[in-house]
């Protein structure tokens, strides 16, 4: 098409989610024609004011492999606009190395965040062939620097240069008592991946045997520094394939770093411990409940701290048959999964060794364009693990409802993209996918032109490889609460069933006397900004909806709350400030295990007596929905839902009977939504909550889930034995 014509599809494209896709065109063209008009314009798009054709110009000039385009991205490292130094150090990556642009990438690895990460893959991809450069380079800028988050951000990054030279510098830092512990610490962890360095295990055994804080980065380091039994010592890519065989019993492998997964789920709605949390834990379950299933371990990994980390080790190397966890050792408190890119080094490493350590995983199951699938698609290259890959449109469902809702325009792409890091995700879900042995996708209508149009992806093309797979949830859990619930809500309940049910009634009867009785509206989830919880307190707060009922908010860590959960928190207390929440019955309780959100879900259903009304409704306000595991649940009590109109809830609630489905991120078309559930819910239909619960039972339970997930895994591992087997050419 040309160059013109692929930047004027990129400026003209009718929404930001299509400008992204028509941006993968441009730099392609500009791939295929390196010419001095081609230079004209992309240097015309940075000019511009367009956020969106700026940043689709350094990826542009990328792909050119061109003398003078490769300098104009090194010069765009030291642009006004920060989001443009951003994309430069990741579009650099493309390129050989050059040197003049070492020292820029070097301080933005030192200044941290994100870019430093970007800018710190880039290195590490350069680091084969400019070694002796790179090396010297970091040297140097430890000589003017004294904190220690840069110095460590550095030494991590010169761990990444596999070649001898960093050794000695490396040694040097981490037998340094003066040296700050941090980066003491970052570069005892690297010299753990560096077999070929002679003397390392008695300097770590040193190290071990001092005691202190260092001591189990040290212990880690050794058990790094261990091969596997059998294991070449080539680089990964000089290495022989693995061999596969066809086992009767599977190995998955699954994954979310951003959460404190436990089978008792007892962390649940805290930080990013959201759904995916509570999914994981039924699904490990449910995969390895049956015998005749192919699936007979399961390991979910998760963030940790080190001591467990090493005790977790040992359990896996040793248990071959159940539902394992293993968590992977970060450096720092958990953050929250926007704020997690700086720790992909760290969360590589922690899982390559919880990989290594449990020994024959045969699938690796990837879910989230986040960090942790980074890290982990990388071990999974390196090890020559298959992947799976749930495909869902995020961020591109979350560019989509911003820009309808006003929130994010072309103008201020540039901005947004800094805090959000769309562009990347974005670009991140297509490789995911693209490197998987086989893609699930969740049920949505229209799926297959949604993720054309969205994502990029034709699931026409090899639909064998693609898969559409519902999640579900655990009916034991609900139908418990359903039990439990209507008993605690009848006449002749004189004490509360269980602990869950006095805790509530302790909540409600806090409530000033005139607030009690009234139907109760349920939300269960993360407090961050994409689930909604304070724009639904500001809806509810602002309109009638807050005479007819109270408003229960489920999630959240109250007493260390992430960034993201604070910043929920402060939209809150400015909407209904916490002196005023008994008088306007707001409750925030924060996060609860997952079958107390459930009994407190059947209770909004059937009231308490003198305290909650029966009729109350469960609403999910997030601006977009995946699948809505919590609106699944709260169905399964009976609860009318109030949920998003696209994504997974459209596939499965009824609108105008088990459920309303609106425009969530507009607050009118909420507060309607809400107020029909109400008066829906007010009829006490025992039927209509069969038919919501029937719907749960006959498609969405996770024993239907790990039914339809087991034949793709093995399906996957006879596939990679094939491949395995040897090839004979023609004569």
């Amino acid at each position: 098409m040309g160059v013109h014509t692929a930047m004027d599809d990129v400026l003209d494209a009718p929404t930001i989610v299509k400008a992204l896709l028509a941006a993968d065109d441009l730099a392609f063209e500009a791939g295929r024609d390196p010419s001095v008009r081609t230079l004209r314009v992309l240097s015309t798009a940075l000019s511009g004011t367009d956020d969106i054709a700026a940043i689709a110009a350094v990826h542009a000039l990328a792909e050119m492999h061109d003398d003078e385009a490769q300098r104009q991205l090194v010069g765009l490292l030291s642009d006004e606009r920060p989001f443009i130094q951003e994309h430069a150090a990741w579009a650099l990556g493309q390129s050989l190395p050059r040197p003049e642009a070492v020292g820029r990438l070097l301080a933005l690895v030192a200044a941290g965040g994100f870019t430093g990460m970007l800018a710190q893959h880039t290195i590490e991809r350069w680091s084969s062939h400019a070694s002796d450069a790179i090396a010297i380079g970091i040297e140097a800028a430890l000589l003017g620097i004294t904190d220690a988050a840069p110095r460590a951000a550095l030494v991590e990054t010169l761990g990444l240069v596999s070649q001898p030279v960093a050794a000695r510098l490396l040694r040097e830092v981490a037998s340094d008592p003066t040296e700050h512990d941090a980066v003491r610490a970052t570069a005892i962890a690297a010299l753990g991946q560096r077999r070929d360095t002679a003397g390392l295990e008695e300097e770590l055994g040193a190290l071990l045997a001092t005691g202190g804080p260092l001591a189990p980065i040290a212990r880690l380091a050794l058990i790094d520094l261990d091969p596997i039994p059998g294991a070449s010592t080539a680089p990964p890519a000089f290495r022989p394939s693995r061999p596969y065989r066809t086992p009767r019993a599977l190995t998955v492998a699954q994954l979310f770093l951003h959460a404190d997964i436990d089978p008792a789920l007892s962390a649940a709605g805290a930080g990013d411990n959201g759904g995916i949390a509570t999914l994981l834990v039924r699904l490990g379950d449910a995969l390895t409940a049956t015998d005749d299933s192919p699936v007979t371990r399961v390991l979910t990994l998760s963030r940790g701290r080190l001591g467990q980390s090493t005790v977790d080790l040992l359990q896996l190397a040793g248990t071959p048959t159940g539902h394992l966890y293993g968590h992977i050792a970060l450096p720092d408190e958990p953050v929250a999964s926007a704020a997690a890119w700086p720790y992909r080094v760290a969360a590589r490493r922690g899982i390559r060794r919880i990989l290594r350590a449990a020994g024959d995983v045969d699938v690796l199951h990837l879910r989230m364009a986040d960090v942790g699938s980074l890290a982990a698609a990388d071990v999974a290259r390196e090890l020559g693990i298959p992947t799976i890959f749930t495909v869902a449109p995020d961020p591109h469902s979350v560019i989509q409802s911003l820009q309808d809702s006003g929130a994010l325009t072309r103008a201020r792409f540039g901005e947004a993209d800094l805090r959000e890091h769309f562009w990347f995700r974005v670009r991140l879900v297509k490789e995911l996918a693209a490197s998987a042995s086989h893609t699930v996708f969740f049920p949505r209508p229209n799926l297959v032109d949604e993720m054309r149009e969205l994502v990029g992806i034709d699931m026409t093309s090899r639909s064998e490889r693609h898969t559409v797979v519902a999640e579900g949830v655990d009916l034991a859990v609900t139908d418990r609460a359903v039990v439990q619930a209507r008993a605690a809500a009848g006449p002749a309940a004189a004490t509360p069933p269980h602990d869950a049910f006095a805790e509530l009634e302790a909540l409600l009867g806090s409530l000033d006397p005139d607030r009690r009785g009234r139907p109760l509206l349920v939300s269960v989830g993360r407090l961050h900004r994409v689930k909604g919880m304070a724009s639904l307190v500001e809806t509810w707060a602002g309109s009638p909806l807050a005479d007819r009922a109270n408003l229960l908010i489920i999630g959240g860590d109250l007493e260390n709350p992430s960034r993201d959960e604070q910043g929920e928190l402060d939209r809150i207390a400015a909407l209904v400030p916490p002196h005023e929440r008994a008088r306007r019955g707001l409750i925030l309780p924060g996060h609860r295990p997952n079958d107390v959100a459930a009994r407190w879900m059947a209770t909004a259903r059937f009231g308490m007596p003198r305290l909650a009304a029966v009729g109350g409704v469960y609403v999910c306000a997030s601006l977009k929905e995946e699948f809505g595991l919590a609106v699944l649940e709260a169905m399964a009590t009976g609860l009318v839902v109030v949920a998003p109109d696209g994504g997974g809830p459209a596939t499965y609630v009824d609108h105008g009977d088990t459920g309303f489905l609106t425009a969530t991120w507009d607050a009118d078309h909420l507060a309607g939504a809400i107020a029909s559930a109400l008066d829906r819910a007010a009829d006490a239909d025992e039927l209509r909550a069969v038919r919501a619960r029937d719907v749960v039972a006959s498609k969405f339970t996770i024993q239907a889930m790990a039914a339809t997930l087991a034949p793709i895994y093995a399906s996957v591992v006879a596939q990679e034995a094939e491949f395995a087997q040897p090839t004979r050419l023609p004569a």
